[in-house]
């Protein structure tokens, strides 16, 4: 068994065990050696985006002291959902490694397929979420401040 799996595989137990959430660890790893480590943390902090692979690249980025990840790789125990996949790629993490498959993960109640659904447009209303343009012109102001900046070094 890949030992940075594993250790993916024990935070996710840890986890489960603590009743931190389901059955989901991640590990940071860089110059193979882990630089974070983490699980599913929802149900312990009531936050719906502590999934593991948020909270060890939260954790790599504290720890190395910069948002870019691109030299590092991460291992999680699952398929990432769409909002780890979108932190993986803003941390410009180039490798993901992953075990179980994401249906794996619907078939003990982990599904989603209807964001992924709402995001290729196939669905027009989630049922949850409606979008409102709101103060368009006013907020553009900030991005036109941002675009003048000369130190653009952060996003």
């Amino acid at each position: 068994m890949n030992q940075f799996m594993k250790a993916a595989m024990d935070q996710a137990r840890i986890g489960m065990n603590r009743g931190d959430g389901g059955p989901f660890g991640a590990a940071v790893v860089k110059d193979g050696e882990i630089i974070a480590c983490s699980h599913n943390q929802v149900l312990s902090t009531n936050d719906p985006t502590m999934h593991a692979e948020i909270a060890a690249i939260r954790e790599a980025c504290a720890k190395l002291g910069r948002f870019d990840l691109s030299d590092c790789e991460i291992y999680a125990t699952c398929m990432p959902c769409p909002m780890c996949l979108s932190a993986i790629m803003w941390a410009k993490i180039p490798r993901y490694h992953y075990g179980a498959l994401d249906s794996d993960a619907a078939d003990i109640g982990f599904d989603d397929k209807y964001i992924y659904d709402f995001i290729r447009g196939h669905i027009k209303e989630s049922g949850a979420l409606d979008a409102v343009e709101t103060d368009a012109d006013e907020c553009r102001v900030l991005f036109a401040e941002w675009s003048s900046k000369d130190d653009k070094s952060m996003y």
